[in-house]
């Protein structure tokens, strides 16, 4: 299990959770790519196996590596991207991208500040935005959620936060911003080629991914036909 071996994994598949779902075929996991006759258990003590907390060590290193793209997409959960299959998807989402007016107000918010200032911790970037607190985590998770959903941001790293340290997240045009520019020029014939080489269809991403792609173009053309 070594960083080289992850990157090479992630490249093959394009797309690759970092655990699996309650030890589920699908989605594929880098812990089913290294340990496919192996379930993984949630053991932190001294006791468990020491593979889960060496893979979230690997998760961490990979994150800013900058050689594939880490976000909280699939379900939320922690995913890798190939650069290739990434950039795909930044073509086929751009032009929402661009616009951002479909956005809910809080994740404006966010993607606004994110922009000025990337990577930025949790508590730095709900500070910034003023969500603050209990009655805010809501309305802050949901505005992340349709942010890392539409690959409008990604998570870098970590920040010393406190006792612990924190994911770091940022813009993906100012962190990536060499696939950002390489997407606004792919032909979209060919992005949608290798999405379908990578999410083939009735897999479990695809099925994400459809649902999602729906969803967000439904909100845009409602968004869009009010401003009419």
């Amino acid at each position: 299990m070594t960083q080289k071996t992850a990157i090479a994994r992630i490249n093959k598949n394009g797309i690759l959770l970092v655990f699996p779902i309650n030890n589920k075929p699908e989605p594929k996991s880098l812990w089913s790519e290294f340990y496919p006759k192996s379930k993984m258990k949630w053991e932190w003590d001294e006791n468990g196996d020491n593979r889960v907390g060496e893979l979230w060590g690997l998760m961490k290193r990979l994150s800013d590596s900058r050689q594939v793209v880490y976000s909280k997409w699939y379900q939320g959960r922690a995913t890798f991207f190939s650069r290739e299959l990434f950039t795909a998807l930044l073509c086929v989402f751009k032009d929402r991208i661009i616009a951002a007016h479909h956005l809910s107000r809080a994740a404006q918010d966010l993607l606004e500040t994110l922009e000025g200032d990337s990577p930025l911790s949790t508590k730095q970037l709900k500070q910034l935005t003023e969500l603050r607190g209990k009655e805010n985590e809501s309305t802050y998770n949901r505005g992340m959620k349709q942010l890392f959903s539409q690959f409008m941001i990604v998570a870098f790293g970590e920040v010393e936060d406190g006792a612990f340290p924190s994911l770091a997240v940022g813009a993906t045009r100012n962190l990536y911003e060499d696939l950002w520019n390489e997407a606004l020029e792919l032909d979209l014939k060919k992005a949608k080629k290798t999405i379908d080489q990578f999410l083939p269809l009735q897999s479990a991403v695809r099925k994400y991914y459809d649902k999602i792609n729906q969803i967000e173009g439904e909100t845009q053309l409602h968004e869009d036909s009010s401003t009419d």
